[in-house]
């Protein structure tokens, strides 16, 4: 009797874990699996002559990714997202080494500090840079007044402002995993080292770098991969000079009522973001510290 009632207990605690599980599982297949799935099925269908989609099955959709123009975007684009990422890297690998070991009181204000912009919109902050860097700005206005410069610079509505906003909106992206990081390291291991009659570039190379490695990836997994979506930087930054993958994506949905062809964009980017997810786990990372915790 004790056991079938023990079964029958275990049995009603599991349904009711179910039963809690169940809204998350509705939303999220109401508003992630079933997105998801309705994009790669539009991805292999043909584009109606107005607009649309037609039924079908195709593969062109997929071929014109490799064409000179699409692939040139896209190609481009890549190059802009490592760009972005490596200029994060050297911009924040340093910071996050200087404060990572100052007090909790210290290293909660510089967080906040990181993380505060965060409550005001993205597009707001990003034409705050475009009244800085314009011809007429602040920074010509004033490098001119003090004869630095004889005339203004040309700093915006190219791919210089795209750069530069995208190392804005997503530094702080690199900036929390590597802080964390580095208070992962070990100091005993960097006493040890300095006992050993080891250099500052040998503690680098084998205590602080295999330390913050992990740190270093994550952060650029998702400094990376928001790069080649963040269409509004490059609209705002880089005006109609600059187009990659993700003003593409929106253009053929908005534009050109290629939905077939945007859908088979955003798969690629989709299938790209997997593969390097998997990539980082294989390589020991776990897919949990990607919050930056």
């Amino acid at each position: 009797m004790y056991l079938i009632a023990n079964f029958k207990l275990r049995t009603s605690v599991d349904w009711f874990k179910y039963i809690l599980l169940l809204p998350l599982i509705v939303w999220l297949g109401l508003f992630v699996a079933f997105p998801l799935l309705d994009v790669t099925l539009m991805s292999f269908m043909k584009s109606g002559t107005y607009g649309g989609v037609e039924l079908g099955f195709s593969l062109n959709n997929y071929g014109s990714l490799f064409s000179a123009l699409y692939g040139r975007i896209i190609i481009l684009s890549f190059v802009l997202a490592l760009v972005v990422t490596l200029i994060c890297i050297v911009m924040a690998y340093p910071f996050a080494m200087f404060v990572a070991n100052k007090s909790k009181a210290i290293l909660s204000v510089i967080t906040a500090l990181i993380t505060t912009p965060f409550m005001i919109s993205s597009v707001l902050r990003l034409y705050a840079w475009i009244t800085i860097l314009r011809t007429n700005g602040i920074l010509n206005s004033s490098l001119m007044k003090i004869h630095i410069i004889g005339k203004p610079l040309d700093l915006v509505y190219n791919n210089f402002a795209v750069v530069l906003g995208m190392v804005y909106t997503l530094i702080p992206f690199m900036l929390l995993p590597l802080i964390s990081g580095f208070r992962n390291v070990d100091i005993s291991l960097v006493e040890a080292t300095q006992d050993l009659g080891g250099k500052k570039w040998e503690i680098f190379k084998y205590v602080y770098l295999p330390t913050t490695l992990p740190a270093i990836f994550s952060g650029s997994i998702m400094v990376f991969i928001p790069t080649l979506g963040y269409f509004f930087v490059s609209d705002i930054m880089g005006g109609s000079k600059s187009i990659f993958i993700g003003n593409l994506v929106r253009d053929q949905f908005i534009s050109a009522h290629n939905w077939p062809l945007g859908s088979a964009l955003s798969v690629a980017i989709i299938a790209f973001t997997f593969l390097i997810l998997w990539i980082y786990k294989k390589m020991g990372g776990r897919l949990e510290d990607l919050g930056g915790n």
